[in-house]
């Protein structure tokens, strides 16, 4: 498939590749502050608020995701050096560990909502709570595959690439410690989120001068779907199936 408009040309290859480089740096440095008391750094808050989880599964489950956002800024600076073909060789490598990254995201999600105190600091009851890291893997795979699977289009690829980690760094987004998140409402996490989509549109709008249809899509699918998120945990259907995986998974 061909890009989508050839306005795109009319932009410096030099802006369009800062600009994907700067998000995959924003949504980095995001991941690594809002983990740093509870994973990164942790040595150095020994009394941080957060429950700390003990199981191994969480330091897989960090060493996965850290490489995540490693890879996805590795992936764009490679981009902008001309290292095309190594950025599809190391393309192989992101598509396992974002396998892997589902597998083990929804697997240790029902490891934590079988605690006996449920998620990390959560005010929610776990079966509910489960609701969120579900559709935040569900989201993100959908949204991975959707973009290897376009791949041969730079312009969707790696829009579908920013949109899948976006949906993915609420976790993080929720440990920042900022009155607005600790005390506010959940959805909060989101919101924070979704600044990325935001600045996501206004590059298309300078761009491409109009949105690209990865951008309108897949960001609407992702921001509608948040709130519906917190009313889906609160129904029978949700209970039930998250019983179910409870008791299966775990």
């Amino acid at each position: 498939m061909n890009e989508i408009h050839p306005a795109v040309t009319k932009i410096p290859r030099t802006h369009e590749n800062a600009f994907f480089i700067a998000s995959s740096i924003g949504m980095a440095l995001l991941v690594f502050v809002g983990f740093a008391r509870t994973f990164f750094l942790r040595p150095w808050f020994p009394d941080v608020g957060y429950a700390v989880a003990s199981e191994a599964i969480f330091y897989i489950h960090g060493a996965l995701f850290s490489a995540w956002m490693i890879l996805l800024v590795a992936q764009t600076s490679l981009i902008r050096i001309g290292r095309v073909r190594f950025h599809r060789r190391m393309g192989i490598f992101g598509a396992i560990l974002a396998t892997s990254m589902v597998v083990i995201g929804i697997f240790g999600s029902v490891v934590a909502a079988r605690r006996p105190d449920g998620f990390s600091d959560m005010r929610v009851p776990p079966l509910q709570w489960l609701a969120i890291p579900f559709f935040d893997m569900v989201f993100f795979g959908l949204f991975v595959g959707l973009a290897i699977a376009m791949r041969r289009n730079s312009q969707s690829h790696k829009r579908l690439m920013l949109i899948a980690t976006i949906n993915i760094i609420d976790a993080a987004v929720i440990r920042l410690p900022l009155s607005i998140i600790l005390n506010g409402p959940f959805i909060m996490m989101y919101l924070l989120a979704d600044v990325f989509i935001v600045f996501l549109i206004f590059w298309d709008l300078y761009s491409i001068r109009r949105l690209h249809p990865v951008t309108l899509w897949a960001g609407l699918v992702t921001v509608i779907s948040q709130p519906l998120r917190f009313w889906i945990f609160d129904t029978e259907p949700w209970i039930a199936f998250a019983n179910w995986t409870v008791n299966i998974l775990g």
